[in-house]
């Protein structure tokens, strides 16, 4: 099992750059309470899963067709570790809806109902990677990427925004179901197909699988697609306990020396000298990252990834659950990248050590 896990982090090391690049800083203050606003009541004309099964792999489609879908918002970015976007969920699954603004919380908030009006807007997949250690990545709802470098780009025009997101009635969060190892997604699921994809659950008896992910640059004003600009932290611990690093932390872990034999470069291209060599710029240039921490539900492999910039980044994890003699459940969203599970928690109380 042991060397599967590696396998696994070594093909992941190869293609997660786009993955890690999704999280930026999010203002997690106190805007001034917004205006009363007309809560609306529509019909949906179709399920998510409906409409996600629209979708085919790497073919983004532009909705042509009047079609509205409704849920309950499941997700908050106030604590900074969702970006930019929301879920809603109906009982067939949930959708990520790319607004393309921060401080999403003091407008959409759990519990409550939102309508989206699709037509011309672009349901596309985020994540997609073929061949036997790929599989699907997540379907979004958002604009279309007048770049083509993604498959959605971000509703974040207010005028756009008006006319296709629509607020409704408060009513009680929703709440998380307790699923097991056998409803757990595969690696060609989507919300057509496995109802928890992009919902809200809850994952008991997680085991501590003694390894992270995380994706650094020398310097990430240069292109951060460059091997000689990355640094892949990967089949083991890294020595990082917590659940992501802040700026400080990171600059904490860097300055300690225990990257300092890790190798630039992707796997097959390692030929700018190690993080020793190379500390005095990584130092200059000290970020916020993103860390995917690896646990497993019986034979399967869950990221719990982390921003950099969420309020508990630098939270530790119990040295107990490190040690592999407890567990954790955790509560919070099931979203898919290249085939694997990666989990997401809206907040750090999410998180339970099993007794």
């Amino acid at each position: 099992m042991k060397v599967l896990y590696k396998i696994a982090a070594a093909v992941l090391a190869f293609a997660s750059a786009v993955s890690c690049d999704e999280f930026g800083p999010v203002f997690t203050g106190e805007y001034p309470q917004p205006g009363e606003y007309e809560k609306v009541q529509m019909t949906a004309t179709h399920t998510i899963a409906e409409l996600v099964a629209m979708y085919k792999v790497e073919n983004p489609m532009k909705i042509k067709d009047d079609i509205v879908i409704a849920g309950k918002v499941s997700t908050s970015d106030r604590t900074g570790n969702f970006y930019r976007s929301f879920y809603i969920q109906d009982e067939t699954g949930g959708i990520e809806i790319k607004i393309g603004k921060t401080g999403l919380y003091n407008d959409y908030k759990p519990g409550q109902t939102v309508y989206v009006k699709c037509q011309d807007l672009t349901l596309g997949m985020y994540g997609y990677k073929s061949g036997n250690y790929g599989g699907n990545g997540m379907v979004q709802l958002g604009y279309e990427d007048p770049d083509g470098n993604y498959e959605t780009a971000y509703l974040d025009v207010s005028s756009i925004i008006d006319r296709h997101i629509f607020r409704g009635e408060f009513g009680a969060p929703v709440e998380p179901e307790v699923i097991t190892e056998s409803q757990l997604p595969g690696k060609s699921d989507t919300q057509a197909t496995n109802k928890y994809v992009g919902s809200l659950v809850t994952l008991k008896g997680l085991r501590y699988a003694d390894q992270v992910f995380a994706l650094l640059y020398v310097d990430s004003n240069k292109d951060t697609k460059l091997s000689s600009n990355r640094v892949f932290l990967s089949d083991k611990t890294h020595g990082i306990t917590t659940w992501a690093m802040s700026k400080a932390k990171y600059k904490e872990y860097l300055s300690s020396g225990v990257w300092d034999d890790v190798k630039l470069g992707n796997a097959n291209d390692q030929n700018y000298g190690t993080v020793a060599e190379n500390k005095e710029q990584l130092l200059k240039n000290t970020s916020a990252y993103s860390v995917s921490q690896y646990f497993t539900m019986g034979n399967t492999e869950i990221q719990i990834r982390t921003s950099g910039y969420s309020r508990f980044a630098d939270t530790e994890i119990d040295p107990a659950v490190l040690d592999g003699s407890k567990t954790i459940d955790v509560t919070g969203v099931i979203t898919m990248y290249q085939g694997s599970i990666q989990f997401t928690l809206i907040d750090i109380s999410g998180v339970k050590i099993s007794e």
